[in-house]
């Protein structure tokens, strides 16, 4: 809880904080390894956890959106088909009347 808001409600929190995390986590080892300076290796850890994180977040909110949007576009196209299946304007049924005045 953040601010009295459940965080594991939010989309696309989990995977941003988890890869964000685990970025800076070996981003910052990796330059320790190499150069043994602790202070820029922390440095390079938060700047890589900042930097991780966010960009994740902003590419699955992205693709989060643009899924929920397609989603309600195929919601309407098939409450749509629903409302008109079995009437003169159904689609499907055009094609028969067509074959049986032939």
């Amino acid at each position: 809880m953040i601010y009295g808001r459940d965080v594991s409600k939010i989309p696309c929190f989990r995977n941003s904080f988890l890869y964000g995390t685990l970025s800076g986590l070996g981003i910052g080892l990796a330059h320790f390894m190499f150069t043994s300076r602790v202070g820029k290796s922390v440095n390079y850890s938060v700047y890589s956890f900042s930097m991780f994180s966010v960009s994740y977040w902003i590419y699955c909110r992205y693709n989060f959106s643009k899924t929920k949007f397609e989603m309600l576009r195929m919601q309407e196209t098939l409450t749509e088909k629903a409302l008109k299946e079995g009437t003169a304007d159904d689609p499907s049924r055009q094609t028969e009347v067509e074959e049986v005045e032939a």
